[in-house]
């Protein structure tokens, strides 16, 4: 089992900075693809960056150039670093890995950008 802690969530004014970090612990063999979805109020979840164990990204078109994904291999954390916010990046935050095969889901933290 592996057990996912995010933290760094908040409230932001538009414009603003907030880096998310979300640690795994537990029984840890190999994580493989870590990565950030989100999910606004009536909307679906929905990917935000994800990150390889060799450092590969892949962000949403919607958060290029704003939202910068980045892991420490050693600490099992990954980190979300969102720039120039904006009201429509309200919503829950949730870090997602891949470990031996299984996906695993940390408890979610809110953001919220104010106009």
């Amino acid at each position: 089992q592996v057990q996912l802690v995010e933290s760094g969530g908040g409230l932001v004014q538009a414009g603003g900075s907030l880096r998310l970090s979300c640690e795994a612990s537990g029984n840890i063999v190999s994580i493989g693809i870590m990565a950030w979805y989100r999910q606004a109020p009536g909307k679906q979840r929905e990917l935000v960056a994800a990150i390889t164990s060799g450092g590969s990204t892949n962000y949403a078109d919607s958060v290029k150039a704003r939202f910068t994904i980045s892991r420490d291999n050693a600490k099992n954390t990954v980190y979300l670093q969102m720039n120039s916010l904006k009201p429509e990046d309200t919503a829950v935050y949730y870090c997602n890995c891949i470990h031996l095969g299984r996906s695993y889901w940390g408890q979610g933290t809110q953001v919220t950008v104010s106009a």
